[in-house]
C-alpha cells in the first residue's frame, strides 16, 4: 500500500496522461443531472396525485358497493350485467394505482442500492402488472370501446404494444444481469406505462394555453389536436427525450449536454404546468 506522503491522487502514470475534467466541462453534465431530477421530482408529484385519485374515486366506489359511480368520469366505464368487461375494468383501474407507485419506487435509487431484493421483486411485480395492463387495455379498446376516434385508438394500442415490448425486454436484460441495458429498457417501460398519464397531462397543459378546447371537438372528443397529441405522448416525445438523455450522458460534447438538459427543463415546465391544471380542474374535484 502506497502511503500519501510517496504518492497523491494524480502522481499515476493514468492521471498524468489524463488531465482532471474543467469546471466548465463538468457544469454541462451537472445540470443535466440537476434537470432529470428536477423532470423526475415534478412526475412523482403529478403521479402520487393522480394515484390518491384513481384511489379515492375509483376504488372508494368499488369498495362502497357503487361500481356504477365509475361513470362519472369515464363515459365507457360501469355497465350493467357485462361482469367480464366490469372485471377487466375493475382490474385495470386497481393496476393503475400500483403500477403508479410501483414505477416511481424503481427509479429512486437510493432504494435500488439500499434495497435491492425490494427493487428486484417490486422489479418482477411491475413488469407483471405493465403486461397484463397493456392486454386489458387492448381488451377494453377495442372489445368495448372507449373515449376518443379510431387514432385515438391506434395510438393507444401502440402504446400497449410498446410496454409489452419494452417489458420483455428490459426482463431479459434483468435475466442475464446485463444491468445497463436493463437500466435503460426500465426507463423506456417507465415512460411507456405513463402514457395515459402523460396524455391527461399534455391535454390540460394544451387547454390551459389555449384557454380553452382548441383543434378538437369536447363533445365527442375527436380532432386533429387530439390525434396528434395522441401518438406524441403515446409513442413519440417522451421515449425520444429520453434517448436524447441516454446520449447526452454519453456525450463529452457539452453543447449535446446543454441541449439535453435545455429540452429536459422545457419538458419539465410543461409537465409542471400540466400537472397543476390536471389536478386542479380534473382530479381534485372528484376526491
Amino acid at each position: 500500500m502506497q502511503t500519501a506522503s510517496r504518492s497523491g491522487p494524480d502522481s499515476s502514470p493514468a492521471s498524468a496522461r489524463t488531465p482532471a475534467p474543467s469546471r466548465t466541462g463538468r457544469l454541462p453534465a451537472r445540470l443535466l443531472r440537476a434537470a432529470a431530477v428536477f423532470w423526475f421530482v415534478v412526475t412523482a408529484l403529478g403521479q402520487l396525485v393522480f394515484a390518491t385519485y384513481v384511489a379515492g374515486l375509483y376504488g372508494r366506489a368499488t369498495v362502497s358497493g357503487h361500481p356504477e359511480l365509475w361513470n362519472k368520469v369515464m363515459p365507457h366505464g360501469y355497465v350493467a350485467g357485462e361482469t367480464f368487461f366490469n372485471l377487466v375494468l375493475g382490474l385495470h383501474l386497481t393496476f393503475a394505482f400500483v403500477i403508479t407507485v410501483g414505477g416511481l419506487l424503481q427509479l429512486v435509487p437510493a432504494i435500488r442500492r439500499t434495497l435491492p431484493a425490494f427493487h428486484r421483486w417490486t422489479g418482477r411485480a411491475y413488469l407483471a402488472t405493465a403486461a397484463i395492463m397493456s392486454v386489458g387495455g387492448l381488451v377494453m379498446v377495442w372489445g368495448r370501446g372507449a373515449a376518443g376516434d379510431l387514432p385515438q385508438h391506434v395510438a393507444i394500442s401502440l402504446n400497449a404494444l410498446l410496454i409489452l415490448t419494452c417489458a420483455a425486454i428490459a426482463w431479459r436484460h434483468a435475466r442475464a444481469r446485463r444491468l445497463d441495458l436493463h437500466r435503460r429498457w426500465a426507463l423506456r417501460l417507465f415512460l411507456a406505462v405513463s402514457g395515459v398519464w402523460f396524455f391527461r397531462v399534455g391535454l390540460m397543459f394544451w387547454i390551459v394555453v389555449n384557454q380553452g378546447p382548441a383543434g378538437f371537438d369536447a363533445d365527442s372528443f375527436s380532432g386533429p389536436a387530439l390525434t396528434v397529441l395522441a401518438f406524441a405522448v403515446y409513442a413519440i416525445v417522451p421515449l425520444a427525450l429520453l434517448e436524447f438523455y441516454l446520449r447526452a450522458q454519453r456525450s463529452r460534447r457539452t453543447v449535446v449536454q446543454y441541449a439535453a438538459a435545455a429540452g429536459i427543463a422545457a419538458a419539465t415546465l410543461v409537465t409542471g404546468v400540466g400537472v397543476a391544471a390536471a389536478t386542479a380542474l380534473m382530479w381534485l374535484p372528484h376526491l
